[in-house]
């Protein structure tokens, strides 16, 4: 079996024990050491560290497997060696603040799933070394996935779905974290990684990034943030926010949409980004990724629960409903009560035209059948004229007097009526024509009379 040292400096670091591949000897063995510097390799007695995963300013990250777990489980152990030659006092605030960040950061794992889980922190002390050398280590949970760094390196640049993907999970724990009074402070796309089932996990919560900051100098060490995705406040030392993990975060997607470094991509004479000709996005992505890249952090976005309603589709106005067919207006019966002057000026009417109309027949079709049924509907045109208003008031008057004239002048109508042949035919036409008037309102106001007893009644 392979042991990895974890001593910084070490020259042949690559130990192999052929011993080690017997289970029971793997288990059992209480210690190995370096074959070339003696540093002791089983990490308190239980994490085999096997293989170097990756180096930073102020550490080294190493795959390694737990001997007290049924399967051995694999998982990261990770070293901090604060920079500098550091006096006691300093070791023991760098010690402490290292046990302090592992406690938050075993409860940021615990309490979400895509931050992984702290399993141990704990100390080495070397006992080869000249002045007993500490060496501060955590062990976390392996991800087995591949970092967004190591993507774009394989499949080169990020998609817009894609990278919206990314961004939105990631979002959510920088929200979790921010809510739980954490700020992570080296977002970059080698600390986002993508597990083999799809979810992303963000990486490296940087205990090493406090106790840099508090025992080393903050303006020349290399650990404190990563170039080109820090903000400014972070890289002149002040205050960090929430919204400096936000502008980290937003040059991690510019990186991932181009392919190319934030270095690049950053006018510094102009003090802008200048990033969207090189990146196939949308116009709301980019306003959102350029908020994210303000100079000042007063002017981003200062959540990132801001940031995910900014990313959220906006709800499509349903379309307009066509209006309803406007219906024709129909001329409808206009039913009312007649007043009792209507009732006597339509009988008079009625009775008066009705004698009209019947000169007119036996006039110019004689007293047959046919002149008897076309004077009976004439009759009930004009009653049922009156009955629907098509005339009324005026319009009676002139109607009988156009009638009465008609018949009146017209010679071949007055000669040819029986009942008019002697005397005065205009005369006669206007008695006969008045009689039925009477008769007829006589016939009116008797029907009127019955109308209002039964109804009444009813």
């Amino acid at each position: 079996m392979q042991l990895h040292c974890t001593r910084p400096g070490c020259a042949r670091p690559v130990n192999h024990f052929a011993d080690l591949d017997d289970p029971n000897i793997l288990k059992s063995v209480p210690q190995k050491f370096c074959m070339h510097c003696g540093m002791p390799l089983i990490l308190v007695g239980r994490y085999l560290p096997t293989k170097l995963l990756g180096q930073g300013g102020f550490g080294t990250a190493f795959l390694a497997r737990d001997r007290y777990t049924p399967g051995m489980r694999s998982c990261v152990v990770k070293q901090f060696q604060p920079s500098g030659n550091l006096k006691p006092a300093q070791l023991k605030v760098a010690q402490d603040l290292f046990e302090r960040e592992a406690e938050v950061l075993e409860q940021l794992g615990r309490e979400h799933p895509q931050i992984p889980d702290l399993f141990a922190f704990f100390e080495v002390t070397d006992p080869n070394s000249p002045k007993n050398a500490k060496f501060f280590y955590l062990v976390q949970e392996y991800i087995e996935g591949q970092t967004l760094e190591a993507e774009l390196v394989q499949n080169g640049r990020f998609s817009e779905s894609d990278m919206r993907n990314a961004l939105e999970q990631t979002l959510k724990i920088l929200e979790f974290v921010h809510e739980n009074g954490s700020i992570h402070r080296d977002i970059k796309p080698s600390n986002i990684m993508r597990h083999q089932n799809g979810r992303f996990y963000l990486l490296d919560f940087g205990a090493v990034k406090f106790v840099t900051k508090a025992v080393g100098n903050i303006q020349s060490s290399t650990g404190i943030y990563s170039a080109g995705f820090a903000p400014p406040e972070q890289i002149s030392g002040s205050q960090v926010f929430p919204a400096s993990d936000l502008y980290a975060l937003a040059a991690t997607c510019v990186m991932l949409l181009t392919g190319k470094s934030p270095q690049d991509l950053f006018d510094s004479y102009n003090n802008q980004w200048n990033w969207r000709k090189q990146a196939q996005v949308s116009s709301q992505f980019a306003d959102v990724l350029d908020r994210m890249l303000r100079h000042a952090p007063a002017e981003r976005f200062q959540s990132a629960t801001e940031v995910l309603a900014a990313l959220a589709p906006k709800p499509t106005p349903p379309p307009p409903t066509p209006p309803l067919p406007t219906p024709t207006p129909q001329r409808s019966p206009i039913i009312s009560r007649f007043s009792t002057l209507e009732w006597i000026g339509g009988s008079i009417f009625t009775g008066f035209e009705a004698g009209i109309l019947a000169i007119a027949m036996v006039s110019l079709l004689g007293t047959t059948l046919i002149s008897a049924t076309f004077w009976l509907m004439l009759v009930g045109i004009l009653l049922l004229a009156q009955y629907w208003r098509f005339i009324e008031k005026i319009d009676l008057v002139i109607l009988a007097g156009v009638s009465l004239l008609t018949v009146g002048f017209v010679r071949q109508l007055n000669e040819a009526g029986e009942f008019v042949r002697a005397g005065h035919p205009a005369l006669n036409v206007l008695i006969f024509a008045g009689l039925t008037a009477l008769v007829a309102l006589a016939i009116g106001l008797v029907f009127r009379l019955i109308f209002n007893l039964v109804s009444r009644l009813l």
